[in-house]
């Protein structure tokens, strides 16, 4: 499915678009593990090309993420410990520090990405490795929030990390996941896994679920789906 909406971008897009649409594929394209995601996001910040195939114009996740954010936290942003997940070249991490926020730690698996990163200033620590069923190197209940823009597909963050974000979050604390609608259906890892999942963590106490809301033109046009979750 993902092949062929990427077919009819390409009959309906302009040339740049194409191109950055055909690029963004490519790190969602089937049956691509996490590995390769991680050395196909490096090769893509080492071209210089990443932030222009996904500016503003063409991928909203980062806007989107820090308006949920603003809103649960409307004052005091310089003591709010965020955890931006799947961090990519830093465009959640740049648009928080606009907003007032001073204590921000991004998590990628792509060195290139994290490299792009370090040079924005705008993180405390930034570590690399994947978001999975893996146990990372955080205490628990470190983060009063966890943040995903753009970081859910094929060969990305898997189901299982859900329990993970839980973990290291502080009780109270928020777990904010944009990402686009369709991988709901299209990606197998999440179909009739992801929000199952979700549901069960909610039905087990281990949070409850503000939000669920559709956003348009999350990303090349293609809607996008806005989860908000507090930690019991």
């Amino acid at each position: 499915m993902a092949s062929e909406k990427a077919r009819h971008f390409a009959e309906k897009g302009n040339q740049k678009d194409v191109a950055a649409y055909t690029q963004n594929y490519g790190a969602h394209r089937e049956g691509i593990s996490m590995k390769e995601v991680a050395d196909y996001y490096t090769e893509w910040a080492n071209s210089n090309r990443y932030e222009v195939d996904l500016g503003p114009e063409r991928y909203r996740g980062p806007k989107i993420a820090t308006d949920c954010l603003c809103e649960l936290f409307p004052d005091n942003r310089e003591g709010v410990k965020i955890l931006d997940i799947a961090a990519g070249t830093g465009f959640l991490g740049e648009e928080l520090w606009k907003k007032g926020y001073r204590s921000i730690d991004g998590l990628d698996p792509a060195e290139g990405m994290i490299e792009a990163a370090r040079k924005k200033n705008v993180y405390t620590n930034l570590i690399c490795d994947f978001m999975s069923e893996k146990k990372l190197d955080f205490d628990e209940d470190t983060y009063d929030a966890a943040a995903i823009a753009g970081g859910m597909g094929e060969g990305h963050i898997p189901c299982g990390a859900l329990y993970e974000m839980i973990r290291i979050v502080k009780p109270g604390g928020y777990i904010v996941i944009v990402m686009r609608e369709e991988y709901l259906e299209h990606v197998s890892d999440y179909k009739n896994k992801l929000e199952p999942l979700m549901k069960e963590l909610e039905l087990s106490g281990h949070w409850i679920k503000l939000e669920r809301r559709i956003v348009p033109k999350y990303s090349f046009e293609n809607n996008g789906v806005v989860f908000i979750f507090k930690k019991c």
